[in-house]
């Protein structure tokens, strides 16, 4: 791992990718007047400190997850790096409050980068597709293909990412496109129309989801 300059965003930002949508999309014209324009902003943490987190919170409140987080990155020392994850022992992490099952995620996670199967640094990462990060990330114990699209959206700044196996994606573009709620498998090709910016669709059905179905606020649209 290098520093925390670990950009590997496109030159299009996510307020000019809604921009765009918008002026040739009505439903995306009327999403981006009623909510706004997204604010994505670069993520201060390093590639790994942000799959840490990711897996910490899964399943949790924020404020569980926010003191369980707190107390691991404590217990490192401060050094949210694979090889000193590894050093920590075992009661130190089970203080930590993790579970059973999630520290054996982080561990795997650990291991993979530093054995190379799991690529982390830019240069690495500017190489490979969405396909291959969403490969290699899976093969960790514990994250699953949602994990690793959002970490291509939010910690990489890809795109054109389409989580069709999300129920708030799905559920907002049925509320916005005024469409029966699509199934993952009916909902990959309505996302075609949007190539090159489907992660900021994915972003808008969120949002719509929240305005038009009383979801509750996402993290990931705040």
């Amino acid at each position: 791992m290098s520093g925390r300059s670990q950009s590997t965003r496109p030159t299009t930002s996510w307020p000019e990718a809604a921009a765009i949508l918008a002026d040739g999309d009505p439903v995306m014209r009327r999403l981006v007047a009623e909510t706004g324009l997204p604010d994505v902003r670069p993520s201060a943490e390093t590639h790994f400190e942000a799959l840490v987190r990711a897996i910490v919170y899964q399943q949790l409140a924020g404020a569980a997850a926010s003191a369980i987080h707190g107390r691991l990155i404590a217990a490192m020392g401060g050094d949210v790096a694979p090889a000193r994850l590894l050093s920590v022992p075992d009661d130190a992490l089970r203080s930590a409050g993790l579970s059973g099952r999630k520290k054996t995620t982080l561990l795997d996670l650990a291991s993979k980068v530093l054995d190379g199967t799991i690529v982390l640094d830019p240069a690495g990462l500017r190489a490979e597709s969405d396909d291959q990060v969403i490969t290699r990330l899976t093969t960790v114990v514990g994250i699953g293909r949602w994990t690793a699209q959002m970490f291509l959206m939010f910690q990489l700044g890809r795109l054109d990412v389409w989580p069709t196996g999300d129920l708030g994606v799905r559920k907002g573009f049925g509320l916005a496109w005024a469409v029966p709620m699509p199934t993952a498998k009916q909902l990959e090709p309505l996302g075609d129309p949007y190539r090159p910016y489907r992660s900021v669709v994915a972003f808008y059905c969120w949002r719509a989801a929240e305005r038009y179905g009383g979801a509750a606020d996402s993290a990931l649209t705040r």
